[in-house]
């Protein structure tokens, strides 16, 4: 509870708090832009992402980012919340002396370094009930039930924030599905082997012997994908 007497200590701000957040959101697409570079992404993927990101409102646009680190948790790789946090300050102040003062309010910058990690890092778990895998999300709620022998997310690189199927074994087969709340059935439960690419078609699979791939419909098609 703020009173008079703590004011000083526990006030935050609200349109500071709303400001420094939408930076933040900024340099977090940005880290993320420079991480699709990396990963030798074309211009196109990479407009491709910003103009995804630009229909979204910065809450919207903080749970996508957080979604797709979830998904390429490579992206945090070398990244110091620190810098992205003074970046952001940088960019709310108005002058030199009102952003040094906020950098070395160590009060703040705990608060908003909390903030930033609640934001951005909410991976998901696998879990186990009576030997059958789930998954849940970042807040314990049920995202795929526990209901499959086995799961592999998809740890790859997607650069329009679609949610990306997961791969499932069930009464022996394999096929993939949505961590939609729903466990949604994108390809059936009749392949021998699914395995994961860096590039669409993402999937790769056997089925009574002939190799293929499997696309955006879960359609399996027979041959090299390309």
């Amino acid at each position: 509870m703020i009173t008079q007497d703590n004011f000083n200590i526990e006030y935050i701000d609200p349109i500071e708090e709303q400001q420094i957040d939408k930076f933040v959101c900024d340099e977090m697409g940005r880290q993320i832009h420079r991480y699709i570079k990396g990963m030798s992404g074309s211009k196109t993927m990479m407009l491709k992402f910003e103009e995804k990101l630009s229909t979204l409102s910065v809450p919207e646009k903080e749970e996508a980012i957080a979604r797709y680190i979830d998904l390429n948790r490579k992206v945090l790789n070398g990244l110091d919340f620190k810098l992205v946090l003074t970046r952001a300050m940088a960019n709310y102040t108005d002058t030199f002396s009102y952003l040094l003062e906020l950098v070395n309010n160590k009060r703040k910058m705990v608060y908003y370094l909390h903030r930033i990690q609640d934001k951005y890092i909410q991976y998901h778990e696998v879990f186990e009930v009576n030997g059958k895998f789930g998954i849940k999300d970042h807040k314990g709620e049920i995202l795929v039930h526990p209901e499959y022998e086995f799961l592999r997310t998809p740890y790859i690189y997607v650069d329009d924030l679609t949610m990306m199927p997961i791969i499932a074994e069930k009464n022996g087969k394999l096929g993939l599905i949505l961590p939609d709340r729903n466990d949604t059935v994108v390809a059936d439960f009749i392949y021998d082997d699914i395995s994961l690419r860096d590039e669409y078609p993402y999937f790769e699979a056997i089925k009574d012997g002939a190799t293929g791939f499997i696309d955006r419909n879960g359609e399996f098609h027979i041959g090299t994908g390309d």
